[in-house]
């Protein structure tokens, strides 16, 4: 069953750009945005991510940390951040735990065609860990934007 609002971050492990472990409830004692998107290096997962990274000392500033999942490989992940000088962090989840945990691995249509692939989500816990929103079906322009207005709301109690 995916997350809903009050429940705390799943015990899921995902793999960072370099390729080491990394657990989401390390992400305990901070808020924390964590944002899953379809693919690197396509015009609208560029997008946010640059958004993201253009923000990040703000976020930093109200006392949250970011990080964005895909499922491509900590080598394309090294090579997106090199090509756009990305800022924020980014990770895989290789084995879909995580998209399952978030309910984000969907089936989507294109051009009459079904699949299955990563919708669009961002996710803002609290410092204890509590997941108080969540965005679903994202469209980018002015996303970045919106979650670190939830952000400042939040980190003003």
């Amino acid at each position: 069953m995916a997350i809903k609002e009050g429940d705390r971050i799943p015990d899921v492990a995902l793999t960072d750009s370099e390729d080491k472990p990394l657990a989401l409830r390390d992400h305990t004692g901070e808020i924390f945005v964590l944002y899953f998107y379809p693919k690197d290096d396509t015009s609208g997962c560029t997008r946010e991510a640059q958004d993201f990274s253009a923000l990040l000392p703000e976020f930093q500033a109200g006392g949250a940390r970011i990080l964005g999942v895909s499922k491509d490989s900590a080598i394309k992940h090294q090579k997106f951040i090199a090509k756009y000088d990305l800022t924020i962090p980014l990770a895989t989840d290789a084995d879909g735990s995580a998209m399952e945990a978030f309910g984000v691995w969907v089936e989507k249509q294109m051009y009459g065609k079904t699949y299955m692939g990563i919708d669009r989500s961002t996710f803002l816990f609290n410092a204890d860990g509590e997941l108080v929103r969540m965005w679903r079906k994202v469209r980018v322009p002015g996303h970045a934007v919106d979650v670190l207005e939830a952000v400042k709301e939040l980190a003003a109690g």
